[in-house]
């Protein structure tokens, strides 16, 4: 029986005991971003923060925590380094979101905006708004034609692509 507060398991998903997470990609992704260093650094980066010794300064930590943890982000493609020269100084290089960084936003404000919720001990001291009309932002799960989704109406099934990818690279028909 379902649980009443539950996503909706489908398929061979159903039994819980009956089926592993291998491959879970939220595993994975907190394998990649899941320390705090690594969330704030990439908080600093959509803030507009590009410079080594910035991230370092505004997330709090140690450069050599920050030096891990950008080489980290960018070794996974979601920021890049670029060459900048000040005047009579060396080239050294800042910092940008590529698009798979820009692509993490939601994740990061629903995050923000869960933390706003449940952590604040009063208002939250930021807020996030639409930069043209002020109109508040909030990151929630909606379907492609924008109908908003309770954790009881979302889906969970077994992705017939990913059986196959996986069933080729192990070498059965």
């Amino acid at each position: 029986m379902m649980s009443p507060m539950a996503a909706v398991m489908e398929g061979p998903l159903a039994d819980l005991s009956k089926w592993d997470t291998e491959g879970c990609s939220i595993a994975r992704a907190m394998d990649l971003i899941g320390t705090r260093s690594a969330m704030l650094i990439l908080r600093e980066a959509y803030y507009g923060t590009r410079r080594f010794d910035g991230f370092a300064r505004r997330v709090g930590i140690t450069d050599a925590a920050a030096a891990a943890q950008l080489r980290k982000l960018t070794t996974a493609g979601l920021l890049e380094k670029r060459p900048y020269q000040e005047e009579g100084k060396r080239t050294r290089h800042e910092y940008a979101l590529t698009q798979m960084g820009r692509d993490l936003l939601p994740a990061v404000v629903a995050l923000w905006q869960w933390g706003d919720t449940y952590l604040q001990p009063g208002p939250p001291p930021l807020l996030r708004v639409d930069a043209e009309t002020g109109a508040p932002v909030r990151a929630d799960l909606r379907t492609s034609d924008g109908t908003e989704i309770p954790l009881e109406r979302l889906a969970v099934r077994v992705n017939e692509d990913y059986l196959r990818d996986r069933k080729a690279a192990r070498g059965r028909p």
